[in-house]
């Protein structure tokens, strides 16, 4: 039987130990590290999928199995074709299994071994997900990757209730396997947790990779713990992690940390961040944050990011984006996230070629300077 999803080394950073690689799925292959936009909702915020595919040029998105079995319900997806007919997207899609949401959305939750209770952040209505359920939702929605069904511990967390979730969260990946019924065009991460806690990175670690998944999510981080000690627990952690399965570090988006990631092995990061301060008028650029709303750029006709090839900066002025901020029109969100997500991109795509020159420190250190970030050699 073949595996839905493989992956293929490339090439090891010298310098670093960062992986390119390539990740072969049944919506064609991804370049790795890769940065994945988010579309919660079976859509990228604002963005068309020919925009994703042309101007933002991503190679896989992914869908929220929460946001999804709520509205409109994973059963008319299936109707549909599939979440990739249901929002045409030909291209690679990733869903979490909802528990990230469950845990943070979740009213008046109530957890247990069989699975998770919760209140609907819609309209209040009760739900129950368990490991069985979820793998019934990512199988209609018809993923190219799905994620097993977790407990994401919050920062701070005492050891003895990190241990039972990750645990359980253990137990939890073990019936999700058991559940999942299209192996041969659905490949199934297990999640690796274990909050702040060495010991118990180590052991969720080493029992996921026993139950031999076709690729592992890192997650329990960079939610709200200091940087240094996330990549201290994400340097820890991928060394239990098989070199020829792809690693995944569920919700980074931030420039440094994709690169900080990238120089600890991992290969796929995804977040909202690019297309959240799009809405709130704010643009990456490679010389740091710029809030466009602000006054400065009233009569400012340059790009926002020269060094950008995006379609935004190749035809609007920072003075005109502001424009469109300033009165509320969709263009400038829509202007603002292709820049934001095509930047991301790109600086993956650079990422990718420092790796294979060896010379990703090096280009750290130079794009942390431009950026405007502290350095730490």
């Amino acid at each position: 039987m073949s595996e839905a999803i493989t992956y293929e080394l490339k090439h090891v950073c010298k310098q670093t130990g960062a992986r390119r690689g390539v990740i072969h799925t049944p919506h064609g292959d991804i370049d790795t590290p890769v940065f994945m936009p988010v579309g919660t909702q079976a859509t990228v915020k604002s963005m068309t999928p020919e925009e994703l595919k042309e101007d933002v040029k991503a190679q896989i998105i992914l869908g929220n199995t929460y946001h999804l079995f709520l509205r409109p319900g994973s059963k008319l997806i299936r109707e549909a074709g599939g979440l990739h007919k249901f929002m045409n997207w030909d291209r690679a899609i990733l869903t979490d299994s909802g528990g990230y949401q469950v845990f943070s959305l979740g009213d008046l939750r109530h957890i247990t071994e069989e699975g998770v209770e919760f209140k609907s952040y819609l309209d209040g209505s009760k739900h129950f997900l368990s490991p069985e359920k979820v793998m019934e939702i990512e199988n209609d929605l018809g993923s190219d990757i799905m994620m097993a069904f977790d407990e994401c511990v919050q920062y701070p967390a005492d050891y003895e209730y990190t241990k039972q979730s990750m645990e359980r969260t253990t137990r939890w990946a073990a019936r999700c396997k058991e559940a999942h019924k299209n192996t041969e065009k659905q490949g199934l991460f297990g999640i690796v947790q274990g909050g702040m806690y060495k010991d118990l990175r180590e052991k969720s670690a080493k029992d996921l990779v026993a139950m031999d998944f076709p690729g592992y999510a890192v997650g329990g981080l960079s939610v709200g713990e200091p940087k240094e000690l996330m990549c201290e627990m994400l340097e820890f952690t991928t060394q239990f992690l098989p070199e020829n399965k792809p690693r995944y570090l569920m919700g980074v988006g931030t420039p440094d940390y994709l690169i900080e990631a990238a120089i600890r092995g991992i290969d796929m990061c995804d977040c909202v961040l690019p297309t959240r301060i799009a809405r709130n008028g704010t643009a990456l650029t490679s010389h740091g944050k710029v809030v466009v709303r602000n006054a400065t750029y009233e009569r400012d006709w340059g790009t926002l990011d020269p060094e950008c090839d995006c379609y935004t900066c190749k035809n609007y002025t920072r003075a005109y984006i502001r424009h469109l901020v300033k009165n509320n029109e969709i263009l400038g969100i829509r202007l603002l996230s292709i820049h934001n997500l095509r930047f991301l991109t790109k600086l993956m795509e650079r990422v990718r070629i420092e790796i294979e020159a060896d010379n990703l420190m090096n280009f750290r250190n130079e794009f942390y300077k431009q950026y405007g970030y502290e350095t730490k050699e």
